[in-house]
């Protein structure tokens, strides 16, 4: 039997979603995306007062599969990227429109194109471990994600330009002083009960009043879908270049060594 790639679970009015990719660090391919996807849908009809977003293994995800990409023919390249990042697109924006609060449990390393599930949720809480990444100057893609779309807006324009243009880690005590962590658990094993504490907390809110402020303090999903869009159009154009190939290859090359 093919593994899980999301795991799903409601108990006492909490979903619990968590990506199960953690022998790749649960980095993002298709099929993962598709099946989360389809976990958000199902949770949603069942209504649940909040959604915990988590991960298995020592990584809440390392973005985009780079050896995945790299493993394509290049004229089937942009395919497999609009698949990629239109469906991490779509978990985004369905994460947004949730009508109840959610919050990431984020372990480990964040890098690429993850951080957008981390940024779409409303809250999120992280440990020692926990840090933020792009790499895509690294590697040569073009940022996605959200990292252009919601990023600025969250931490500030010059400082997220100064991550992305230097490649720069924001470690969880920055990551929380920024505000993407909304609070730090003491050591990593803590992370996913502070996460289900906090969901706890807010589900015990009033519903109407909770949806109520979630639609008018969240990001605008039509400004945020806008974004994306433009994330998504830059990411095929780069894709395709010879520089992001070569990217690749020495990126995967370092990382064999």
């Amino acid at each position: 039997m093919s593994q899980e790639l999301v795991l799903t679970r409601i108990h006492a009015g909490i979903a619990e979603i968590r990506l199960n990719r953690p022998n790749r660090h649960n980095a993002l391919v298709p099929a993962l995306l598709d099946a989360l996807l389809k976990a958000l849908d199902d949770v949603r009809a069942d209504e649940p007062r909040a959604v915990v977003l988590a991960a298995q293994g020592r990584s809440f995800s390392s973005g985009g599969d780079v050896a995945g990409f790299s493993s394509v023919p290049r004229p089937e390249r942009r395919a497999y990227a609009r698949h990629v990042v239109g469906a991490l697109n779509e978990v985004i924006l369905t994460l947004l429109q949730l009508p109840c609060p959610t919050i990431a449990a984020v372990q480990g390393l964040v890098t690429g194109g993850s951080a957008g599930l981390v940024l779409a949720c409303d809250l999120a809480v992280g440990g020692p471990d926990t840090s933020f990444a792009p790499w895509y100057t690294a590697v040569g893609f073009s940022p996605d994600g959200g990292w252009t779309t919601l990023m600025p807006e969250r931490i500030g324009r010059a400082r997220a330009l100064s991550v992305q243009l230097l490649n720069e880690r924001l470690e969880a005590p920055e990551a929380a002083r920024l505000g993407l962590l909304h609070q730090m658990a003491p050591d990593t094993e803590s992370v996913l009960p502070l996460a289900h504490q906090i969901a706890t907390r807010m589900a015990a809110g009033r519903p109407g009043s909770v949806r109520h402020t979630l639609e008018q303090v969240r990001p605008d999903p039509q400004t945020v879908a806008a974004g994306l869009a433009r994330e998504l159009q830059h990411f095929l154009e780069q894709i395709d270049t010879d520089e992001a190939a070569r990217g690749m290859q020495e990126f995967l090359g370092l990382k064999r060594r």
